[in-house]
């Protein structure tokens, strides 16, 4: 192989990498959107199972838009669409703030649903179902 073609072969694979990280979710709250601006509102528990665009076909969710494996988003039931929460795995203490982009689940005992990328930053995909917290978050009043 000679050296233009390594090196486009490595820009091509640095862009991609690039381009992967601008995509993917972060399940923190941005600078903007700090811990000082957020509130619990209320708290929820029960249990948290996952699906992912295998489930739904890839479709759209009920807000319209389209179900990424790991975007950090989740369905309700009742929660307003765009709502904020915290999802709490409450076997290993891992967090992750979500956004409600969709409804369900459906099948009782389970009080939401969330990205299968979400479930593995949570730890849980290999269970399936796992106790939950789940944190309804506001802005928090300024002064």
């Amino acid at each position: 192989m000679n050296v233009p073609t390594r090196l486009v072969r490595f820009a091509a694979l640095a862009l991609g990498v690039l381009a992967l990280n601008a995509c993917s979710s972060n399940s923190a709250l941005t600078s903007a959107e700090g811990p000082d601006t957020w509130r619990v509102q209320r708290i929820e528990q029960g249990k948290a199972s996952f699906y992912s665009t295998r489930c739904n076909g890839g479709s759209q969710t009920a807000s319209g838009h389209l179900l990424q494996n790991d975007a950090a988003t989740a369905a309700h039931k009742t929660l307003p669409m765009g709502s904020k929460v915290r999802v709490v795995n409450l076997d290993n203490g891992k967090s992750e703030v979500v956004t409600i982009t969709d409804r369900g689940p459906y099948i009782g005992g389970r009080v939401i649903d969330v990205t299968i990328g979400v479930a593995r930053r949570l730890g849980f995909v290999s269970r399936g179902i796992v106790p939950v917290r789940i944190e309804v978050l506001g802005q928090a009043e300024r002064s």
